[in-house]
């Protein structure tokens, strides 16, 4: 299946400042930079990316370990 990509709702509006997000992977979330699209597309786990937004639209720091 070829992924449908949409820009994220947080983009700037500008053509070349937006993350794209294929809605229809089921289980997966794929994540493009829209400046390259040919480039490596980033894939998240669809649990670990619904915790991930949940986090971002309640206003509190996402923490990576190093």
């Amino acid at each position: 299946m070829k992924p449908t990509w949409r820009k994220s709702s947080y983009s700037d509006g500008g053509a070349n400042n937006c993350l794209e997000v294929a809605d229809n992977c089921p289980g997966i979330v794929p994540v493009r930079d829209s400046k390259l699209p040919h480039s490596p597309i980033l894939v998240f786990g669809a649990s670990p990316w619904a915790s991930f937004l949940a986090r971002v639209k309640g206003g509190r720091p996402v923490h990576t370990n190093r």
